[in-house]
């Protein structure tokens, strides 16, 4: 058995319950594919995304829906040694990758801005969607996972000063006909990580040349401030995360300040004193 096969096997027999019913119940809980859609997986190097091209590859040829998927690779200023791990491990899990450049990490460089990381983010998302409409696709797939969704709940409370989440899926406002899928989105960071173990692999972090200059200082980001402090408090409730998952399904309208929708506020005074 190639090594490729019995990484594919592991996803099926031996992660299963943590990782592949966990893709499959996204992708039918949340609508994420249909048939005829043509998706553009982006990979960019990390255990995340390589596992995420991986279940595509697997539902593809084990479901029952009908579509076509693309598995790119944006180059936004990789080392030549980085660039060469992410094409070893492309061929080592028998991905077809094509990889386009983009000069996003010198750009970045340049505009010397105080959120490099955001300013990056966004840029990224630019270039992809870019390519998602040159190959005709309608859907982008990115490799968020359940982790990066809890985070992003806390922090938008405690350092946006709202509640919101990162969803499942989204129209693109700028890119007409276009939409972000998260097929990752009930997968945890841990069984990642301990797949990725098993079967011995080893993916790209983070290959910003900034992050490897140490012009960001990492123990800083508030989104690593967020993942230690929701590591203590499953310390104390080993279900904490899962709470603050559901906590985003369960709002009650009727016990909260306030909310706004497409850019119409409402205040919970607006019509306190009307009768039922």
């Amino acid at each position: 058995m190639e090594k490729y096969q019995e990484i594919e096997r592991s996803i099926i027999k031996k992660y299963r319950k943590e990782i592949w019913c966990k893709f499959t119940k996204a992708i039918r809980e949340y609508k994420l594919i249909n048939d005829h859609d043509k998706i553009m997986v982006c990979i960019s190097g990390g255990k995340d995304s390589f596992l995420m091209a991986k279940c595509f590859q697997e539902i593809k040829r084990h479901g029952k829906v009908n579509f076509e998927a693309y598995y790119v690779v944006m180059n936004p200023g990789y080392t030549k040694e980085h660039l060469e791990q992410i094409k070893k491990n492309a061929k080592d899990l028998n991905i077809p990758i094509e990889i386009f450049n983009s000069d996003i990490f010198a750009s970045v460089e340049v505009m010397n801005h105080k959120s490099p990381c955001y300013m990056c983010a966004r840029m990224r998302r630019g270039h992809l969607y870019n390519k998602a409409q040159e190959l005709g696709c309608n859907k982008i797939a990115l490799g968020h996972h359940f982790d990066d969704v809890i985070e992003t709940n806390f922090l938008s409370m405690l350092y946006g000063a709202e509640i919101k989440t990162m969803m499942p899926k989204l129209h693109s406002e700028h890119f007409i006909g276009l939409e972000l899928i998260r097929p990752m989105y009930l997968i945890k960071e841990q069984d990642i990580i301990s797949w990725s173990k098993y079967n011995k692999l080893n993916f790209l972090n983070c290959a910003c040349k900034m992050t490897i200059e140490s012009v960001i200082d990492e123990e800083k980001s508030k989104r690593k401030e967020i993942k230690k402090l929701i590591s203590e408090l499953r310390k104390i409730n080993p279900y904490i995360d899962y709470n603050i998952f559901k906590s985003m399904e369960n709002i009650n309208l009727n016990q909260i300040l306030g909310f706004h929708k497409d850019n119409i506020k409402y205040y919970f005074l607006d019509d306190y004193d009307k009768e039922d």
